[in-house]
């Protein structure tokens, strides 16, 4: 079944265990486009990547909330990750590829770059002690 539009939004706790949860819901919602089976695992990696920097990064593994969105217009899923943690100082130094201020956590510093190669387009906006919103957009069936 193809959706013109539909949407949906919910909020959970900023925990690793939950990674797994965002993961299976976005799969879920965008089961109704037909993904491919590679379009849907770079989707959910992307969510991965976006929900683990709120975790790890945004909220340094401590206490916090995680709203995820998503959309669908036509052929085209839209995917919102907001967290209200500390938000990035320089958000093209983040974006960098193997830029991380967690190398103690052996973080490798691709999380940005796994969105960017995984999703047509990729949109940061944060600010220092007030969060950070990830948008990713990508259509369904564009081979």
């Amino acid at each position: 079944m193809e959706y013109l539009r539909n949407e949906m939004k919910m909020e959970f706790l900023a925990l690793s265990a939950n990674e797994g949860f965002a993961r299976v819901a976005v799969g879920a919602f965008v089961a109704g486009l037909n993904p491919t089976v590679d379009e849907l695992a770079d989707i959910k990696t992307a969510v991965s990547e976006a929900v683990t920097n709120c975790i790890i990064h945004g909220y340094e593994q401590k206490e916090g909330s995680i709203w995820l969105s998503c959309s669908i217009e036509g052929r085209q899923v839209e995917i919102t990750v907001t967290d209200t943690g500390k938000g990035i100082r320089d958000i093209e130094q983040a974006r960098e590829p193997l830029f991380t201020t967690k190398p103690e956590l052996e973080r490798s510093g691709m999380g940005f770059a796994f969105m960017e190669a995984f999703m047509d387009e990729v949109d940061v906006v944060s600010e220092p002690r007030k969060g950070t919103s990830v948008i990713m957009r990508k259509t369904i069936g564009e081979g």
